[in-house]
């Protein structure tokens, strides 16, 4: 680590910690009475913490893969805040499943609800997706791409974590394709701390999981497709052995 990469990461960090309300205001007037204002909001937070990410710190993202465009299940490898920021921008119309809590936070809460999110309450999952799907059926939402964790939580790269059975209901439940993601973020931006990698970071888009699957097939391909494609990347970054 060198004082000058340092320097560059605290301004970066700074920067995006700032512009976030800032992007969200500039867009409330339009967001307020349009899913496309609050969508659009979002894609432009996210496209400028990328865009300043390549020049302040020499971070480059890249997409690999093709993104689903029509109605899916995403689960994804979690490393780092970057992937979600590199997911959302990558799709369409990407649903996060939020807790509900978050459905009366502060600017964020109003624009999760504009773009339609999914709030559940603990062990209510089931019933928050069905609830979802019937609208999409009736024309009342919007159809997209739901976007899970199916570790649950941010894991450190080279990390082995559980992966949870809540993804395979869900699969199950929507009788979607599944698009496994895999992500070497958390090399470049870890869970904490403020410097920032450079280097190039990558959210790569797998073969889906058509649906039909059984459970246990269902997870044990979803977490081989995952963790050897985050391990593949991970070995790009050439600093695989810090995290031995």
């Amino acid at each position: 680590m060198n004082i000058l990469q340092w320097v560059r990461s605290v301004l970066f960090s700074a920067q995006a910690t700032v512009m976030m309300p800032i992007i969200g205001l500039a867009y409330a007037p339009w967001a307020m009475f349009s899913k496309r204002g609050a969508y659009a909001a979002c894609h432009a937070y996210a496209g400028w913490v990328i865009w300043t990410a390549g020049w302040m710190v020499n971070m480059r993202c890249e997409v690999r893969g093709t993104p689903p465009t029509g109605e899916a299940l995403v689960a994804s490898k979690h490393q780092s805040f970057l992937d979600i920021l590199m997911i959302y921008h990558a799709l369409p119309h990407a649903k996060f499943i939020m807790k509900n809590q978050l459905r009366w936070a502060p600017v964020l809460g109003q624009y999760a609800r504009r773009m339609e999110m999914v709030f559940v309450d603990r062990g209510k999952r089931g019933a928050a997706i069905t609830k979802m799907t019937q609208e999409v059926n009736a024309g009342l939402r919007t159809p997209g791409q739901i976007v899970i964790y199916p570790q649950g939580t941010r894991s450190a790269p080279g990390t082995k974590m559980p992966y949870k059975v809540g993804t395979a209901v869900l699969y199950e439940q929507l009788s979607q394709p599944c698009v496994p993601v895999a992500t070497n973020a958390g090399v470049f931006w870890p869970r904490r701390g403020l410097y920032r990698r450079p280097g190039v970071v990558v959210v790569e888009f797998l073969d889906p999981i058509e649906p039909g699957e059984d459970r246990a097939a269902f997870l044990a391909t979803l977490e081989e497709r995952i963790e050897s494609a985050s391990e593949r990347l991970l070995q790009e970054t050439g600093v695989a052995h810090l995290y031995e």
